[in-house]
């Protein structure tokens, strides 16, 4: 069964750090450019970062930029999206997915995967 897992996220404050992973089981997804999204109630969903499939290209939102960080790891078949001086706009569901929208076809493979979500909420 091909899944992508979450992990990391939770409750901090404003200016705290979090890192939150994804780990790909059921296939190897080292070709496949990965993504971030997020989503706050009441606002529509927000591509927070992507990476391309060898970590050369990277996109950020205007809202994260130089606050977040995404990487990946091939040899665990995980990307990770480091989250430093957060704030409390920063407060959503994030999800993980190999479908991350307007990247170019270079930047890799894609497939409708997504994580199952996990929830960042920061206290002013």
């Amino acid at each position: 069964q091909v899944q992508l897992v979450q992990s990391g996220g939770g409750l901090v404050h404003t200016g705290d750090s979090l890192t939150l992973s994804c780990a790909g089981s059921g296939r190897t997804f080292s070709s496949y450019v990965m993504g971030w999204f997020r989503q706050a109630p009441g606002k529509e969903r927000e591509v927070v970062a992507a990476i391309s499939w060898n970590g050369a290209n990277t996109y950020y939102a205007d809202s994260v930029k130089g606050r977040f960080t995404i990487s990946r790891d091939h040899q665990q078949n995980t990307v990770y999206l480091q989250m430093d001086s957060l704030k409390p706009e920063d407060t959503a569901s994030y999800y993980c997915t190999t479908d991350p929208p307007n990247t170019p076809p270079h930047w890799g493979m894609k497939s409708a995967c997504w994580g199952q979500g996990t929830q960042v909420t920061v206290s002013s």
